[in-house]
């Protein structure tokens, strides 16, 4: 009973952690709850726990912005691209073979994190748009498939475009969504997504969702600039979190 009841309470920080990470930059629910979960359970357990709260709360982030069917139209292929792309990620991570792969996402994470932060910038103009949107979109759902995180390259890829705050952050749970919706449609069909893990994926709801709340509130409170800062800053940490427990896994 008491191990029951300290498992909850870790689930339920660990949700609410990623959920405020989220709330405040967009993005980080799997890549923290993954890492946190990890520890306790197998990633593809990880993964499919984290389906529900996943899915929800990028729904949300996707809804709360002002230009849904704008950026639905500009990135149809894009999102079409993760779709294709999906499948062939979720044979790895239903094999177990994710860990280098997802060594490899963190290191990449660090990398970009700390380009951000420099006085560099990448720009993808709108012609050259009309072909990466399509590619970027079909290696974020291998990644997608493979790790459970989706954050690359379409983070980078975003902020390439040079998107504002409020579109960057709505844009990103566009991408989440779809990535969330393939990865969930091929745990289904792999029949890794049982009942029992359904259930607390669903019970993870809550303590997800106190934390994106938290995280939205503290947004509204941070200047454009800040935000960026901060942005980048996070990208340094999620893809170290990532690196460390890929690497963990293959040394131990």
């Amino acid at each position: 009973m008491t191990d029951s009841i300290l498992s909850l309470t870790l689930v339920a920080f660990v949700f609410i952690l990623a959920g405020l990470v989220k709330g405040v930059i967009g993005m980080g629910l799997p890549t923290i709850a993954i890492g946190l979960l990890g520890l306790i359970v197998a990633p593809v357990e990880a993964a499919a726990m984290l389906v529900l709260p996943s899915l929800i709360t990028n729904i949300w982030q996707l809804i709360s912005g002002p230009s849904f069917i704008a950026l639905l139209k500009r990135f149809k292929f894009l999102l079409l691209g993760i779709c294709c792309g999906t499948p062939f990620g979720v044979s790895f991570i239903v094999s177990g073979q994710t860990a280098i792969v997802t060594a490899g996402l963190g290191v990449v994470l660090m990398a970009y994190g700390l380009y951000g932060l420099s006085a560099a910038r990448i720009k993808v103009s709108a012609r050259a748009e009309l072909w990466t949107s399509p590619l970027i979109g079909f290696i974020t759902g291998i990644l997608s498939g493979a790790t459970g995180i989706a954050a690359l390259p379409l983070a980078p890829y975003f902020t390439a475009l040079e998107l504002k705050r409020d579109e960057l952050i709505q844009a990103l749970g566009l991408g989440f969504t779809v990535a969330s919706l393939a990865l969930a449609i091929g745990l289904l069909i792999t029949g890794e997504y049982e009942v029992e893990i359904a259930t607390a994926s669903l019970l993870a709801l809550a303590p997800a969702f106190v934390g994106v709340f938290v995280g939205q509130f503290l947004r509204k409170k941070i200047p454009q600039e800040q935000f960026r800062r901060y942005f980048f800053l996070s990208l340094i940490f999620l893809g170290a979190a990532t690196a460390f427990r890929a690497i963990s896994l293959i040394s131990g």
